[in-house]
């Protein structure tokens, strides 16, 4: 029975008659004779595989890693001498090696992705997506049984690193407390701040009351000093005014002595006769002096009336007549 094949670019095809290969090459079409003729078909287009691996920290506790690996068939012939892609007449395969290759590629994968998590604890392996991402790429590319089969790997992406619900809401709880203490912290921190603002505040206001009594300190001894140094001009100015009166009055003093000097001698009846006063009362008291002054060696007085009444004022009264005194 001659059959007709087709293959798209993506598949690789190998023909064997009884036994012998006889073609092999991507995107092949001819005809064959079906009873003594195997197909060969492996894919060589790049596969997702998703995976979800339950895996232990270094603290024992259980985290989810979730994402996907891509890879492609790099080498057909090897692979297809490891595992059975052949396929009957109607093209399905023959074998279920074709779903177990996922099943190799997954379990290489989650042997290195346990190497990189047990060495980690909870709180690093959820924060650590990207390096358990880097460190099973390294792993896989590296790998000795992908070589073996003639794969290669294109990427390995984690999307999620999970822990279990019950860690998960422990660590929320611990989260949330944090928060909150972050929170409590902001506020007491606001509440110092305005507090250390309203100190500064006052302490600017004191400095200003301070720095203002300073000055008005300073206007009061300015004020003093100048009032003490008018104080002592003008004590300088009285001092000088009195040693200048001192020494005028000592010259005025000086002048009389020597004028009135000549005649401290005199008599002053010679005096009064010089001054030239002939106030007739004034020389009747002279007399009266002369004859109080001689009194005991007057015998008998006789005073008249009229002699009294000159020697009054002229507004006076009249005295009396006095009578006549013998002695």
């Amino acid at each position: 029975m001659i059959r007709y094949v087709k293959v798209p670019p993506t598949t690789w095809v190998m023909q064997f008659v009884n036994g012998v290969a006889k073609r092999s090459g991507a995107g092949l079409s001819f005809f064959y004779w079906a009873p003594s003729t195997t197909l060969v078909l492996v894919p060589l287009s790049s596969g997702d595989v998703p995976f979800a691996f339950v895996e232990g920290t270094a603290d024992y506790q259980e985290v989810t890693v979730q994402g996907q690996l891509s890879y492609r068939v790099a080498e057909p012939k090897k692979l297809g001498s490891l595992l059975d892609f052949s396929v009957t007449p109607t093209g399905a395969y023959r074998s279920d090696d074709p779903n177990r290759l996922t099943e190799r590629l997954v379990a290489a994968l989650q042997v290195s992705l346990r190497t990189t998590v047990c060495k980690l604890s909870l709180r690093e392996a959820l924060a650590s997506a990207e390096a358990i991402e880097a460190a099973a790429q390294l792993a896989l590319r590296g790998s000795p049984q992908l070589q073996a089969m003639g794969l290669e790997l294109l990427s390995v992406s984690v999307s999620h690193v999970r822990p279990t619900p019950e860690m998960a809401r422990a660590l929320e709880a611990e989260a949330r407390e944090a928060l909150q203490r972050e929170s409590d912290e902001a506020i007491f921190a606001r509440r110092a701040a305005a507090v250390e603002q309203e100190r500064r505040v006052k302490q600017s206001e004191f400095d200003t009351e301070l720095m203002v009594e300073e000055k008005r300190r300073h206007v009061r001894q300015t004020k003093i000093a100048a009032d003490i140094a008018i104080e002592e001009e003008r004590s300088k100015l009285v001092a000088h005014k009195a040693a200048n009166d001192r020494t005028q009055a000592d010259a005025q003093a000086y002048s009389l002595e020597k004028t009135l000097g000549p005649l401290r001698s005199l008599d002053w009846k010679v005096l009064t006769a010089l001054s030239g006063q002939s106030d007739p009362a004034a020389m009747i008291a002279v007399a009266f002096r002369e004859l109080a002054e001689n009194a005991q060696r007057i015998g008998e007085l006789n005073v008249s009336p009229d002699l009294l009444r000159s020697l009054l004022p002229a507004s006076s009264p009249a005295p009396a007549p006095a009578p006549t005194r013998t002695k």
